[in-house]
């Protein structure tokens, strides 16, 4: 029998015993034997630039009250659910380091080792970022703004290099090699940027047997899922990543997903994804 049908099987025999009451049980009863690797994934918390529903890419916006608030929340879930980590990795954003030192507090983990790096940070939008999404959608027509923000090969007008928005002018990125700063991205750009950091650094982790933590963003989370999942290119555009729910991967020997899911109930999950696609709509 396969492993992930006696898994299954586990789950009914439990069920039909009434023992099964979520992944928590299912986490001590059957990983105690059988440990398959685990990742989970953390899109911050709401922004000031999301509530605001502005472009925000590299711009470095701050949680609002909302995603404090939803970054505790996801701390929260995961210590009700009885996960544990051994290392975290997170961008250079203050949203996603915030989100993650929340989620940490909520667990007792703040000592567990950090690692930030530009190759998780959010796609860059170009020209697009600070505008609102509604406003631009109201002025180039919806099907364009959704082309600029979701087309996975075709990239939002860049900025100049000389405009404040352009990364290359933060002090953060001063040691970084001007040819990996962009001055605009597509998804498929983002997923370039994102897989090298998962193949040398991320995935030695989970060989390991670390438990993984990783705190970052809409596109740069799309891009691990179209790597993990073998997403097609006109498929992983249409993703809504939420913002403060766990994200809860399975993997085999192999690093290939046996299942995946969130830590939330189906309506929670569904109201959040919706808040997601209806960005970037006239009002």
């Amino acid at each position: 029998m396969k492993w992930n049908r006696l898994f299954n099987f586990g789950i009914s025999s439990l069920r039909r015993v009434g023992l099964f009451r979520g992944y928590s049980d299912i986490t001590r009863v059957v990983y105690r034997g059988m440990a398959p690797y685990r990742i989970v994934f953390i899109r911050h918390g709401e922004s000031v630039y999301n509530e605001e529903n502005r472009f925000c890419g590299w711009h470095d916006a701050d949680l609002s009250g909302q995603g404090i608030t939803e970054a505790k929340q996801a701390g929260q879930l995961l210590h009700q659910n009885h996960f544990t980590f051994d290392i975290a990795y997170t961008s250079v954003l203050k949203r996603a380091i915030k989100t993650l030192n929340l989620v940490l507090d909520e667990l007792d983990l703040n000592w567990i080792p950090v690692t930030k790096t530009w190759r998780l940070n959010e796609r860059m939008y170009g020209a697009l970022q600070g505008l609102n999404k509604s406003e631009t959608a109201a002025k180039h027509g919806e099907e364009q703004v959704k082309i600029w923000r979701r087309a996975y090969d075709i990239p939002p007008p860049p900025v100049d290099t000389s405009d404040p928005r352009f990364p290359g002018n933060e002090p953060k990125y001063a040691l970084l090699d001007s040819s990996c700063i962009p001055r605009t991205e597509c998804l498929k750009d983002t997923v370039q940027r994102v897989l090298p950091f998962w193949f040398d650094t991320i995935s030695a982790s989970i060989k390991r047997h670390e438990q993984v933590l990783i705190v970052a963003h809409g596109n740069s989370l799309r891009a691990l899922i179209k790597y993990l999942d073998n997403t097609s290119d006109s498929d992983i555009v249409e993703l809504n990543i939420p913002t403060g729910i766990p994200l809860v991967y399975e993997l085999d020997a192999n690093l290939k997903p046996t299942k995946h899911y969130y830590l939330a109930d189906e309506a929670t999950v569904a109201a959040a994804i919706a808040r997601v696609a209806n960005q970037g709509k006239k009002k």
